[in-house]
């Protein structure tokens, strides 16, 4: 079996859903405003472990912090429901 097979959750000639979203290395001691997204199926690269992002879930968005955890599984995995 590939390991690329077990990494992802799609086909394997689909490969991840990736959004380009804008990251800015936060600067220590200065809160920044969360990024904002609505692509749920979208897949948290770890890149983005530390920072805050809003993910709207059809109705408000609601804050998150993505943790060490959370990498490789899709935003609406991580997201509240109603």
């Amino acid at each position: 079996m590939f390991p690329s097979r077990v990494l992802l959750s799609r086909s394997v000639w689909k490969g991840p859903n990736i959004v380009p979203l804008p990251i800015v290395k936060p600067v220590p001691g200065v809160r920044t405003l969360p990024i904002r997204t609505q692509a749920r199926s979208a897949t948290i690269l770890p890149n983005f472990v530390g920072l805050t992002f809003e993910i709207h879930n059809g109705k408000v968005y609601n804050e998150v912090t993505i943790t060490e955890d959370m990498v490789d599984i899709s935003w609406g995995n991580s997201r509240r429901r109603f």
